[in-house]
């Protein structure tokens, strides 16, 4: 997403070394971009009511958006995380800590700005009209202002908010790291590290897939998946676990060059546990009496949801970073093209699915037909969009 989010987010120009360009990495963003447009449109037409503006399913083939959406939630948002995390070291160590936060500041902050006074208010407008009207009905009135204080939330661009908590504590264990081998402790760096490869072992893949299934688990005793922080706006506070722990594993990836490493039998093997782990899981998702008992309060099922969701994680990743490395590592004009404006496409798409769907709110459709006559039209018009919106004079330099 932005350069360094947007190479999950380095601003062109900026002075010092810098490492050549990963193309596979620019083209799993773009793939990771689709796929949250693709998310939120199946939100918008299944039966999981967490989008701005929806259909709920009146036929069977809303489950298979619901699958859809959850196989997405499992692995996608912490490869965002991950990716983000490989590209903060070298921008750290390019710029030092003052001007990298600054430079976040400026690259996630403005953004999130931008979406909370401009965005959302035109997205989420259908709310509003609603509940006034609900409100009106009670002989009450409901001004907008209240609203939308009340109905504060950042929406996607949680994503930013979080990333730029990670990149403060990145910065203060740095400048930490600094002071204790007294090295650039006068400004806290910045101080080059080369990345020294070493191939991943596959008994530290599981172990970090078991140690992550249990922490995810120990953590939804207390935060249980459907809850949410309505003014920071997380949506999957659940899965903070995975998003901090993938984030973590990017910066030790980027220092110890683990995606040149990995092997073509490896990413074989990660798709290849992914498969086995929903198998598995499957049977216990289809037997349950109460689709609760999945998201926490320490049941047997919620540990299952969580073994089987690091496993799909560390897989799928693991098989799409192989996959893309050995296939996908160049990049034409339309590549370039989409890669360029992925961290704008994610922004904007909101009110462009908001839009289509009032606009096709008349088709009488099944629910899967519905969304994939909204996905074509969405993915287009996102990246039109996000075109238009980034030839605004200084726009390129934030988006």
């Amino acid at each position: 997403m932005a350069h360094d989010l947007g190479r999950a987010i380095a601003p062109a120009g900026t002075p010092g070394p810098r490492p050549p360009r990963l193309y596979y990495i620019d083209n799993l963003r773009i793939a990771l971009t689709a796929l949250v447009v693709l998310h939120h449109t199946a939100v918008t037409y299944g039966n999981i009511p967490a989008w701005y503006y929806t259909e709920p399913a009146k036929d069977w083939t809303g489950l298979a958006l619901d699958a859809f959406v959850v196989l997405n939630q499992a692995f996608f948002m912490g490869f965002f995380f991950m990716i983000a995390g490989y590209f903060t070291p070298a921008s750290y160590d390019r710029k030092g800590p003052r001007p990298f936060l600054r430079d976040r500041l400026r690259r996630l902050g403005i953004p999130l700005l931008v979406f909370l006074v401009l965005i959302r208010p035109v997205t989420d407008f259908g709310g509003f009209l609603h509940l006034r009207t609900v409100f009106a009905a009670r002989g009450d009135a409901l001004p907008y202002w209240i609203y939308y204080l009340v109905s504060w939330d950042p929406g996607p661009l949680w994503f930013a908010e979080v990333l730029l908590a990670f990149a403060l504590l990145y910065v203060l264990v740095r400048r930490r790291a600094s002071r204790r081998h007294g090295l650039g402790a006068a400004a806290g760096g910045p101080t080059i590290d080369r990345p020294v490869p070493r191939p991943v072992r596959p008994r530290a893949v599981v172990l970090f897939t078991i140690g992550l299934a249990l922490a995810t688990y120990g953590w939804r005793v207390l935060v249980p998946n459907g809850v949410s922080v309505p003014f920071l706006g997380l949506p999957t506070p659940g899965y903070a676990v995975q998003y901090a722990s993938f984030f973590v594993l990017g910066i030790l990836a980027q220092r110890r060059g683990w995606p040149q490493s990995l092997s073509r039998r490896t990413g074989r093997l990660g798709f290849a546990a992914a498969t086995v782990a929903t198998l598995a899981y499957l049977p216990v998702l289809v037997t349950a009496k109460d689709s609760r008992a999945f998201d926490g309060h320490g049941t047997w099922q919620s540990l299952a949801a969580a073994a089987w969701e690091s496993a799909f994680a560390v897989g799928v990743v693991l098989g799409l970073t192989v996959l893309f490395r050995e296939r996908l590592n160049r990049q034409g004009r339309s590549a370039a093209f989409l890669s360029r404006h992925a961290f704008a496409v994610y922004v904007l798409h909101a009110p462009v699915l908001v839009a289509l769907g009032h606009a096709f709110g008349w088709l009488h459709a099944p629910a899967v037909a519905k969304f994939a006559v909204v996905a074509v039209l969405a993915l287009p018009l996102c990246w039109a969009l996000a075109y238009a919106v980034r030839r605004l004079p200084r726009a390129d330099r934030v988006l």
